[in-house]
């Protein structure tokens, strides 16, 4: 059986894979969906050494190591997207295949950089993430969805609600420190998907043609009315598309 490893989006757990990892077991597929250092029901990060998103990719590497699996297709959404990046930098030899899920391999700008930096600042000072995930919830989820499902839009609030000031300081600076991927993807010899919902505000639909351009091997799909959560918002199509990818690589041993 292959196993499929699901990372979560930032500032998320694993809960957002709800609507998408049942499907993909029950295709006949050994699925994963860890919590993220610091997130949901993940240890915190050890803060006597800077947070990298390397670490992360260890974490992932360790958990196959534990259930004896050679290699795994990993499927990242946003921050999960720049774990798998990291992974096949590091450790490309354990990534059957790639799945890209509303994220860019490009590195922050200095702006965003900064911001991020001020960010964790701001949530440790405060002790709360309350006003950082207030400021972040419209640009996450897509408009049609903020206009037709408050349902989803509330699931999503709920996750960012139960985020910790330390998990999302430490991750920000994380993320503030990752290099371009662009090398990473381009050198990676195994077969790539990239999902993005056109309703995205955060990965553009350059930075997706991107993972599409810099890949081997790459299927891309784009889903309308969605915005950066594409696991959330649309669920059955995300599923479907990855289960359609998954299909093509039964070949594949993990």
């Amino acid at each position: 059986m292959t196993a499929v490893v699901l990372l979560h989006a930032f500032p998320l757990d694993h809960r957002m894979w709800d609507g998408v990892a049942g499907a993909i077991a029950d295709a006949g597929w050994q699925v994963f969906v860890p919590d993220i250092r610091g997130c949901g029901e993940a240890p915190e990060w050890d803060l006597d050494a800077a947070p990298t998103l390397t670490q992360c990719a260890d974490d992932v590497v360790d958990l196959l190591n534990q259930y004896g699996i050679d290699k795994a297709v990993v499927a990242g959404c946003s921050l999960g997207g720049y774990i798998t990046m990291e992974l096949l930098r590091r450790a490309p030899e354990r990534v059957a295949a790639a799945i890209f899920i509303d994220t860019k391999a490009s590195a922050d700008t200095e702006e965003a950089r900064a911001n991020r930096l001020r960010v964790a600042e701001s949530v440790v000072a405060a002790d709360t993430t309350e006003a950082f995930w207030r400021a972040m919830l419209p640009n996450v989820v897509g408009a049609t969805t903020h206009r037709d499902r408050p349902d989803v839009v509330e699931f999503v609030r709920m996750m960012m609600a139960d985020s910790r000031p330390a998990g999302v300081a430490a991750l920000q600076r994380a993320m503030a420190a990752r290099p371009d991927s662009t090398t990473a993807i381009a050198e990676f010899r195994g077969p790539v998907l990239a999902v993005r919902g056109d309703e995205d505000v955060i990965a553009s639909a350059r930075d997706h043609q991107d993972l599409v351009d810099f890949s081997l091997d790459a299927v891309c799909v784009n889903l309308e009315g969605v915005g950066h959560l594409a696991p959330i918002e649309a669920p059955r199509e995300t599923a479907a598309a990855m289960i359609d990818f998954l299909t093509k690589l039964r070949g594949v041993s993990c």
